[in-house]
């Protein structure tokens, strides 16, 4: 009989194939339940708002007798049955961005410096909240108060602005040691509107910054005290990788990671849950890049996207409307050079694009 997990969070549906296609019978907690979900879930649960995820869960739960819950993006703080990954006390250090510098400044980890009052160039950004896409620069006072009407008020921080290369490393922890997989490149939006928000990567990160931001990388993940899979998000420049965010759960970057290094990191994560870490980690065998496509416009998404699985993920189904900048799928590209994945992601957009119109 195959062991089975809840993937619950946000989105699942990078965790729930990596754990299918390590043999486990699969169930979700979901906000968007997409095609490639259900395809490789027994059953799924979708929600609409992040207050309702604990209900949802429960009622998962209450169907059948799973060995094993895994939370991702929103629901790291929950009690959960049969955790398998960082304890949410823990994680709770982690989720709020003020504390994360000061564990930083603890480790002696180069950060971006802390702003006072009337510092410009500022980032800001709220001190709770994933996927930065509420982080902006501002100038001047009056650039600050437009933002913090945007993100109602809420607590922030002010950072020196850091120019350079956003990336993270793949990690693995046991709460007491860790291991770094691999270095990725991060896509960030750009424009006007939620330019810092995360919008996909490019695994691996050829960086001359980049070693050093692995190991980096493993120094503060063995002292966070997490278990399993564990990101840690920087800034490179050409002298410095700068610590930005921990990220206590599976990251964004399974997608590129799995496919440039031929890894489970599903399997990656549990082990490190049980306290088992890889000895050597193999070089990656190609590059892959993945890109979040957004909605340029309000649409209606009619056509069936199913025929392009494999070169797009998070697969809507077709009716489903998207407004203006909101996010539609994830497209996929490979090759044996940074160049070379990136002609295929072009490639595989064109295609994308030209199916929604036909």
């Amino acid at each position: 009989m195959s062991p089975s997990v809840l993937v619950a969070g946000y989105t699942t549906r990078h965790v729930a194939k990596s754990a299918a296609q390590q043999g486990y019978d699969v169930y979700a907690v979901d906000h968007f339940c997409d095609q490639d979900l259900l395809w490789c879930t027994k059953d799924a649960i979708a929600f609409d708002e992040l207050d309702e995820l604990p209900f949802a869960i429960e009622e998962m739960l209450g169907r059948y007798d799973i060995d094993y819950v895994i939370t991702t993006s929103g629901a790291e703080l929950l009690d959960v049955p049969n955790r398998m990954g960082t304890d949410p006390t823990v994680a709770a250090r982690f989720m709020d961005k003020g504390k994360t510098q000061e564990f930083f400044e603890s480790l002696g980890v180069p950060v971006p410096r802390r702003l006072s009052d009337g510092e410009y160039p500022a980032m800001m950004k709220t001190l709770s909240g994933a996927g930065g896409w509420r982080n902006a620069v501002v100038c001047n006072d009056e650039e600050r108060a437009c933002w913090e009407e945007f993100v109602e008020h809420e607590p922030f921080m002010m950072q020196e602005v850091i120019s350079g290369i956003p990336a993270s490393v793949s990690c693995v922890g046991t709460g007491g040691s860790a291991k770094a997989i691999v270095a990725n490149e991060q896509i960030l939006r750009g424009g006007e509107s939620c330019a810092y928000a995360f919008s996909g990567s490019v695994t691996p990160c050829v960086h001359p910054m980049a070693k050093r931001m692995m190991d980096t990388a493993e120094k503060i993940v063995a002292a966070s005290g997490c278990v399993g899979s564990v990101g840690v998000d920087f800034v490179l420049t050409e002298t410095e990788a700068y610590a930005i965010e921990v990220n206590p759960r599976f990251q964004g970057t399974v997608e590129t990671v799995e496919a440039a290094t031929g890894l489970s990191l599903f399997k990656l994560h549990m082990d490190a849950c049980r306290g088992i870490l890889p000895e050597i980690v193999p070089q990656p065998r190609q590059f892959c890049v993945r890109k979040i496509l957004a909605a340029p416009e309000p649409l209606v998404l009619n056509a069936d996207m199913r025929t392009l699985a494999g070169t797009i993920t998070d697969i809507p189904h077709p009716g489903t409307m998207f407004e203006e900048g909101e996010v539609m799928f994830s497209v996929l590209g490979c090759g044996a050079s940074r160049a070379e994945a990136f002609t295929s992601l072009d490639k595989h957009i064109t295609d994308a694009i030209q199916h929604i119109k036909a």
